[in-house]
Order: structure tokens, then sequence, then C-alpha cells
């Protein structure tokens, strides 16, 4: 345009440089642009036909501008001063005063028409000018930056409590040379070096932390989940491997057994020189343990026990250290005495003799490389009949005296079963705590990259780290809330479990199988979106995300089945419900009765389920007023629609049945009830003002993301109208986008051993 002769005649055609430029910029000129500068230059009745002629000449879409003419049209545009306000209006006017000779009356019609080509051409306000001056772009977007608005050391050592020093001592030995990542596809090298490790931490005292002072240990079973859990930023075989040792094998020996079975076997197994196996589940019943099969008979010649397999289905199934290293199991079997079945009772049986031969009576054979977790060596095992003496009965709750009775201080079997599996709610704790550390370590891998990758931006001007991105946020940030929250809950559970006493324990079973049930989906869910979060570097295996991926994916069926404990958790939860209604006076009823109307006036009036203000949902009350009244409204639910069925005939076996997914929401209600209210309480007790500011942070988001999660129901409840959800999604995505800035403060805080992470892209 610059060089031609209609533009050296009338220097007021520069006026249509700018916009020729941006419509040619994107390398297509569309039919309704090719109109709309038709009729912008058509209108123009200042343009003699050779200019217009000109001019249409620019816009035939047969003949584009080249790309060198297109680069020389950007060069006279840059010629002229712009600032950031120019519209292509503005900076054609500066282009005509840079060409003409002197002064240069503009038509106000000109101006006018162009001033509004923006809109027509669907140009967003001043959006093209940035193609000629992208520093001039002041997007928010490109301003958010990672902040450090607390003292990462303080979070740390608030979230390590009373055990910081023994999770210091495990990491240090974690990073210890000896513990470098193995990368092999042989079975048989991972197999042994996992053994290798747990022999180490053995001999550092670990694994006889929770057994008491006689047997090596210091009756530390909080220290002993605390190692579990610092173990889990390292290699999960290895964190495996030490659960079945020195907590199934050895903690059921503990908690089943009685002093003289202590006094023969724990030392001997916190040490690793007795390697053993937990042997519950079976091929037929998996977490139906109540119904497995193999049996042990009491023999009364001769004072023994004959554990024998009846038939394919009641083997012994995906036990781990069987395939190779176990030598003992307790095996769980149903004791027959005399013909009668006395139900499920634990037993010491010896696998294999020092040297690793196979005793008699004895089959084992070996599962093979699995999903993941290929450094645990589980097993299949049969028993042929195999005879053990009478005192490889676990006693602590049944036993059969020396003239062969059977005898319990506990009448009911199924009491007595539930008793005994009462005391094995540990690995509830452990693999939850294991899966938590895991998602903590996919969130610092995922977050760090995502604070370092830059990808897109602004039209020409710098990438943006795609932390920034808010899609991005709304994938990791409640993640990274929920690891908090899930941190605070399930220290609450172990703090819980250490200090029981008898008439806690069923409400401890069910906390226990309901936080284990959603941590472990939790930890699935995360660690696939951490993966995706960092797309191809999230599959390289150098990146472990894809180990921690496999290894835990088995997380949300170890020590139940996650649908099953929720369900286990309603049943629970039902029992509490009745027992409170059985045992309520009429006045008592009448209390209950009234609270729930106060309730519907006071949370359910016109303006509290329209209420949109921040504060309000902000409040914490507010929160555990919604939870409180989900948990209780399913629950009651749940129970009517049971009562209902069973009074109209149906068999309560089938009521349960049609009610399945009524009552794992029972269980997802109650506990998501509780993390929010230990979030709270952790919040309220933090001494540092910074980090507390933060973790209030955390704690509004996962607090809200519950609720933009279940505002379906709230909705079909009548407890929230559309505006009130509608204001809480976009308080959700504010909340994100707040604490991106901390995001990466915050997953220091869990500060992971670089050797442990091992993640190129975690640590650059």
């Amino acid at each position: 345009m610059m060089h031609s002769l209609q533009a050296k005649n009338n220097p007021k055609l520069f006026l249509f440089l700018p916009v020729m430029y941006t419509v040619w910029a994107d390398a297509v000129l569309t039919p309704s642009e090719i109109k709309s500068l038709e009729n912008l230059i058509d209108n123009q009745r200042w343009l003699t036909d050779d200019e217009r002629e000109f001019l249409r000449s620019l816009i035939n879409p047969a003949k584009p501008p080249t790309p060198y003419e297109l680069k020389n049209w950007l060069g006279e545009i840059l010629k002229v001063q712009t600032t950031a306000t120019d519209s292509l209006a503005d900076i054609g006017i500066k282009l005509v005063q840079l060409h003409a000779s002197g002064k240069v009356n503009i038509p106000e019609e000109a101006i006018r028409s162009l001033k509004g080509i923006d809109q027509a051409l669907g140009l967003i306000g001043r959006e093209a000018t940035y193609a000629f001056h992208p520093e001039y772009r002041t997007s928010i977007t490109q301003k958010q930056t990672t902040q450090h608005t607390f003292d990462v050391a303080a979070m740390t050592n608030m979230l390590d409590g009373d055990q910081a020093d023994l999770i210091n001592r495990v990491k240090t030995i974690l990073s210890d040379p000896e513990f470098a990542y193995l990368e092999t596809d042989n079975l048989e090298e991972y197999r042994s070096k996992v053994l290798h490790w747990a022999k180490l931490l053995a001999n550092q005292g670990f694994g006889a932390l929770a057994y008491p002072k006689e047997y090596g240990g210091i009756n530390g079973m909080a220290e002993y989940f605390t190692v579990m859990e610092t173990l889990s930023y390292h290699d999960l075989s290895l964190v495996v491997k030490f659960g079945v040792q020195f907590g199934l094998w050895g903690m059921s020996v503990y908690f089943l057994g009685t002093e003289k079975h202590h006094k023969k076997y724990l030392k001997e197994i916190g040490t690793l020189e007795l390697p053993g196996c937990f042997a519950m589940t079976e091929t037929g019943h998996g977490s139906n343990v109540r119904g497995v099969e193999t049996t042990a008979i009491y023999n009364h010649d001769n004072k023994t026990f004959t554990i024998h397999t009846p038939h394919e289905s009641a083997r012994k199934e995906y036990i781990g250290n069987a395939a190779l290293h176990g030598r003992m199991a307790t095996v769980f079997a149903k004791l027959i005495v005399d013909g009668k079945d006395f139900g499920v009772n634990a037993f010491i049986v010896p696998l294999r003799d020092k040297h690793g031969n196979l005793l008699p009576g004895i089959t084992i054979e070996d599962c093979g490389r699995k999903l993941g977790l290929n450094g645990v060596d589980n097993g299949v095992i049969y028993f042929n009949n195999v005879v053990i003496p009478k005192e490889n009965m676990l006693d602590r709750f049944a036993r059969v005296s020396d003239d062969g009775q059977f005898e319990s201080p506990i009448t009911s079997d199924n009491r007595r079963f539930f008793t005994m599996l009462g005391t094995l709610v540990g690995g509830r704790i452990g693999i939850p705590r294991s899966g938590n550390a895991a998602s903590k370590a996919g969130l610092t891998i995922a977050i760090r990259y995502g604070d370092k990758r830059r990808q897109f931006g602004p039209e020409g001007a710098a990438e943006v780290p795609i932390l920034n991105y808010r899609t991005h946020q709304r994938r990791l940030m409640p993640l990274l809330a929920n690891a908090y929250a899930l941190h605070f809950a399930l220290q609450y559970l172990t703090k819980r479990f250490v200090e029981r006493t008898e008439e806690e324990m069923q409400e401890i079973e069910a906390l226990a199988a309901g936080l284990k049930a959603w941590a472990t989906w939790n930890t699935t869910a995360t660690l696939q979106e951490c993966r995706e979060a960092c797309g191809g570097k999230g599959y390289l295996f150098e990146n472990r995300i894809g180990s921690l991926k496999n290894d835990t994916d088995i997380y949300t069926t170890f020590e139940g089945d996650n649908t099953v404990l929720m369900q286990l958790v309603a049943k629970s939860r039902l029992t509490e419900f009745k027992q409170e209604f059985s045992s309520m006076s009429a006045f008592g009823l009448l209390n209950f009765l009234a609270s729930q109307a106060a309730t519907s006036i006071t949370e359910m009036n016109p303006i509290i389920v329209r209420n949109t203000d921040e504060d309000h949902l902000l409040d914490p009350e507010f929160h555990q007023n919604a939870f409180r009244y989900r948990e209780r409204d399913i629950l009651v639910s749940v129970a009517k629609r049971l009562k209902r069925h069973i009074d109209d005939g149906m068999d309560s076996f089938d009521a349960f049945n049609v009610c399945q997914h009524h009552l794992v929401q029972v269980g997802f209600a109650y506990v998501e009830r509780i993390i929010l209210e230990q979030f709270h309480l952790a919040v309220e007790k933090t001494q540092d003002e910074k980090c507390q500011l933060v973790l209030r942070k955390l704690y509004n988001l996962y607090a809200i993301s519950q609720l933009e999660k279940n505002k379906g129901w709230y909705l079909e409840q009548g407890y929230m109208e559309g505006v009130k959800t509608k204001a809480i999604r976009k308080l959700f995505n504010q909340l994100c986008w707040d604490i991106r800035s901390d995001a990466v403060p915050l997953v220091d805080a869990f500060n992971i051993p670089p050797a442990c992470l091992a993640a190129p892209i975690a640590l650059q």
C-alpha cells in the first residue's frame, strides 16, 4: 500500500492500513469480513473511484498480500508512536499524519466509520493493537505468580506435629544412596531389593515400634503409622512389604495372640528374622471374611489342629510375602470341634523352613506380575491337611481347652468375630495415610511443574505458566485442599484409635472404614489428574506419577472394597440412629422433632436458601449446618425407605440390596462431615497467623468444593436455590484462583525429600 501511486497522491489512504493488516494477519479473510470492509469503503464519499477500487483490491481473497507485503505493512505501522489505549482508527490517523507533507484534514465520516469497524469485524476492544505492541498487554493471567506469604518450615512443623523427629529420621534414611530407586523389569531383582530395604528399616528399629519394649518396640502405634506414611513418599512396594510384615503379620500375632505367642514370635518378626504373611482373603470370598471356607479341625487325640483347603475357591489368594519370603502365616479358618462350627479364628501356620523350602502339605503359587506393587511377592496358598500344635491358635478371644472344649469370654460367634477384626482395624488407618502421602507426592510434582511449564498466552506476548489457567487451577487446587483436609482427618482417626476404649470401637471402625474408602478414592482421582495435568511428561516413568498411580490403584480394594466399606459405614450409622430413637422418651422425641423444625425455620427460610453474600458462603457455621443437614437427611431417608420395604413384606436382605446406592451416600455424607469438622478444628488451633490464613483458604475450598459437588442434592431438597448454587460455583473458581499463588509453598511444606521425588519436572 505504501508504495502505491494512490497512497502517494492521497496519504489519507494510510488511514485504512491498520485495519487491512489486522484482517489479513489471521491469513483468511472471511465473507462477513469482506462485506464489512466493502461497506466501509463504499461509504467513504471523499474517496475517488480509483481509490475505492484500489482499496477493494486489497481485500480480494483470490489475491492476498504476500508474506513480504504483510511484513512491510507491519513495519510501516511500527514507525508511529502508539499507546495502549489507541484504537485501529487512532493508529491510522497517526500514519496519515506521518505520510502527509503538511497538515491534513481527515474527514469526520472516515474516523466515525473506522471507530465502528472493530465491532463489525468481531475484534475485542483494543485487542488488535496488541499485535503491534504486545508489551502493552497487562492481563491478570500473565501477572499471577507464586508468592511466599507464610513460613514453609512453620507449616511443615505444624503438619508433622509431635512426630517431627521420627519423620525426619525416616526421611534421612530414605535419602541414603542405599535407597536409590531400582529401574528394572526383573521381578526377582525388584522383590529382592524391596526385601533388602525392609531389612534395613528393621535394623533401624522401625519395624518393631508398635510392639512392647520387651520385644524391641515402644508400644508406639502412632509411630508405626507415621513411619508407614513417610515411607509412602518412597517406593510403595516397600510400604506394602513393611505393612504386611510388621503390621498385618506382626499385629495379628500381637493383638490376637497372648503372651506365649508374643514371647515366641514378636522379636523375630520385628527384626524381620521371621518373615510372615496374613492369610485372610480367599478366592471365593474376598471381602466376606466371615464366609471363609478354610477349615481348622481340632484333633482330640494329639491336641492339634488340621488346617485344610477343601476346594479351589477356598485357597488363600493374593497373600503378600507368600510367593517367596514368608515362613509363617496367620491363617483365618473356620474352627471345627467335634463337628461343630465355632466360626472364624486365627492360627499360626508354618509355610517354609529356614532355608526357604516349602513344608509338607503346603502348596504356594506365585501371583506373578501385577498392575503395580511388583516388588511384593503375592502368592496363592493351599493347605493339604497341615497339622499344627494347639498352641498355634491365636487365643486372645477364644481357645480350645486342654480337655478339648471350645471356650471364649464372648458367647456370640458374630460378636467374637467382629471383636477380633476390630483389633486389626489399623490396616484401614495405614492404607489411607499411605495413599494420602502418595497424593501429596503427585501434587508436588504436578503443581511445581505447572508453575514452571509455560504454554500459550496473549498474542505476541510471553507464554503463561499453565498453573495460571483457571481450568488447571480447578483441576489441582481442590485436590490440594483435599490432601490437607485428609491429613488432619487421618491424624484425628489415628488419635482416636490409639486412645480407644472398648465402648468406642464400633464408631472408630466405621470411621476408619469410611475414611479409608474416601481417602483412597481421592488418591486414585488425584494421581490421574496429576498425570493428565503434566501431559506427556506425566507419562514418563522418570517423573514417578505413573508408578504412584499403578501402585496405589489397589488401595481402593486393599483392606476391604471401598463400596462395601461405605455400606459398612451406613449400617453403623443406622445402628446408632436406631439406638438413638429406641432410647428416646416421648419428651426426647418431641425435642428431636422441634430441632428438625427449627432447622427448617433457620436454614431453609427463603432468605437463607437464596443468600449469595460471600461472608455467608464462607461462614464455617453455614458449612457445618449444610453438611450435617445432608448427613442427617440422607440417614433418615434411607432408614424410612428400609422400614417401608420391610413393612411391605420384603426380606431385609433384599431391602438392603435395593437401597445399596442410598447406603453408600450415607457413608459419603458422614465422612465428608467428619473431614470438614476436623479441618476446621485444625485451622482454629493453628498458632502461626500466616499459616492459619492460608489454611483457612484451603478449608474454604474444601467446604465449597463439596457443596458444589453436591449442589444437585441441595437443589432437590430445597436447601438452596439456583441463585445460591451459582454463587457457590463462582466462589469455587475464585478460591482456586486465590490459592494458586500459595500452591507451590503449600506442597513444599510436605517437605518430601528430593531423593524420594526423583522427578526431573519437580526438581527443576
